[in-house]
């Protein structure tokens, strides 16, 4: 590919590199006349397209959705499921094809599907992956243009987009005493982090979604025979995928539910509509994720927060499934009785000479009990809403007024247009928001095709920019004194 010298082209800084940043990447890279645009992205590890959920080599840890349902492409359900059959991956790995027929890959597979898209534009040079952590994002003094700090060196760009990777969980009070504990695991997914754990420790998990299921199958397959107990306040586990995967089930949106309540009235009127009609609830929340976007977009800020403080967690064990393969590890140690999950509240925890004490009251209950465990597991979920005060990029644009945490606590405000949202009420032409970070505006940002899409459209935004604007000079002009002005 001829390309245009970096100085006449747009320049456009991806901070994170995993399935956001890449998807972002993939999208802008396959525009009309690409040579008018020069990618970056900034990530840490060696290979673009894993980030945290898809670069785990373990065995156990599989994708959650079918392989028919995952997809870069998402005018092309089944992009991910073709190159899966071409791979050979299933070859290796019989175990990922369910009694269904269902594929549920390992999840480094998905990481290497990506990673080998984007593949060909690495090699042209149309994106360039900086290989380092973004340490301070500053602003040009005229409005104009951007710098990207990292331990690489500094990134120029006239566009900044903020795809950066899930916070690392947040170690619970209760639980701070326990933090240097030698059987303490705050980084479930740091490479090796179970290895330490013996086959017949007792151990915590504090959480009971998607990660700690996880953790269980992977202690499982390392040979672990003790007995575990996952712990969260309401004690729900995450729920399963049916034996036949069925059409989404029902209509939230003609028209949609203004109050918390009405929704959830609606979504009990379907889940027993469902029931009648011999269809399996995974359906009705599968209809529920597609129309998420025109439900949230339907609830004031009020009945947004309402939703999220009680509902979400509901929402989140029935809309973010474990694999099968991963279930029936969960059932077969729960039928001999060492894996348990309980509803309690987290109290206390001391290390006592490698013992680690932790003492919990559970649910409906007023006594405090204490139990000793071997190793202690933290997978309380992403830390989104200190995302700004864990990233030290984040922070930086943070202080400076740039960007600031959505009113639900979900991570980043932004327009519908994905543009950040700064101090003082404004959008920042030039700072878009790619995946979960941005679900404070668009709700349902978890999922992969819902992060998918998302990509899709951050990437349409900038493709604008090229439209209108004739080149990175006029850009950078144009962001400074015109309608696009931050």
């Amino acid at each position: 590919m001829n390309l245009l010298p970096a100085s006449s082209r747009l320049r456009v800084a991806i901070i994170g590199g995993g399935f956001s940043g890449a998807a972002v990447a993939w999208h802008l890279a396959q525009m009309p006349r690409p040579e008018r645009i020069s990618i970056s992205v900034i990530e840490p590890r060696p290979v673009l397209g894993g980030g945290l959920a898809y670069s785990s080599e373990e065995p156990s840890h599989r994708v959650n959705v079918p392989a028919i349902r995952m997809s870069m492409a998402p005018d092309d359900p089944q992009h991910f499921a073709r190159w899966l059959t071409g791979s050979g991956e299933l070859e290796h790995d019989p175990d990922a094809i369910w009694k269904n027929g269902d594929a549920f890959p390992r999840r480094r597979v998905f990481g290497r599907y990506v990673a080998e898209h984007l593949a060909p534009y690495l090699g042209s040079g149309l994106v360039r992956h900086v290989q380092g952590s973004a340490i301070r994002v500053t602003r040009d003094a005229s409005g104009a243009g951007w710098t990207v700090h990292t331990s690489a060196g500094p990134v120029a760009s006239d566009i900044v987009v903020l795809a950066a990777t899930h916070p690392q969980p947040a170690i619970p009070a209760a639980l701070v005493h326990l933090s240097e504990a030698p059987g303490f695991i705050a980084d479930p997914y740091a490479p090796a982090a179970l290895a330490g754990i013996g086959p017949e420790a007792s151990v915590l998990i504090v959480g009971s979604g998607l990660t700690s299921a996880d953790m269980v199958a992977e202690l499982d397959r390392r040979g672990h025979r003790g007995r575990i107990l996952t712990l969260s306040r309401r004690g729900l586990r995450s729920r399963g995928h049916p034996d036949v995967r069925g059409e989404p089930f029902g209509d939230f949106a003609s028209p949609p539910a203004t109050t918390a309540l009405g929704l959830l009235r609606a979504i009990r009127a379907t889940l027993t509509a469902a029931r009648a009609a011999n269809v399996n609830w995974q359906s009705v929340f599968d209809q529920l994720r597609l129309q998420g976007p025109v439900l949230w977009a339907a609830l004031a800020p009020p009945e947004r927060a309402r939703l999220v403080r009680r509902l979400r967690v509901f929402w989140d064990v029935h809309r973010f499934r474990i694999a099968p393969q991963v279930a029936a590890v969960l059932d077969r140690r729960h039928a001999a009785g060492i894996f348990d999950t309980i509803a309690a509240r987290l109290v206390a925890s001391n290390d006592e000479d490698g013992s680690l004490a932790v003492s919990f009251q559970r649910r409906g209950q007023t006594r405090i009990g204490t139990t000793r465990f071997d190793a202690v597991i933290n997978t309380t979920g992403p830390a989104h809403g200190q995302a700004l005060q864990l990233s030290p990029a984040l922070s930086s644009l943070a202080e400076a007024g740039l960007i600031r945490t959505d009113q639900y606590g979900l991570g980043i405000e932004t327009g519908l247009d994905s543009r950040a949202i700064g101090s003082d009420d404004e959008a920042v032409a030039t700072l878009l928001v790619a995946g979960p970070l941005a679900r404070g505006t668009f709700g349902e940002l978890m999922g992969l095709p819902e992060v998918a899409r998302h990509a899709q459209a951050v990437a349409g935004e900038i493709a604008k920019l090229l439209v209108t604007l004739p080149s990175a000079q006029a850009i950078g002009a144009h962001a400074a004194h015109g309608p696009l002005a931050g």
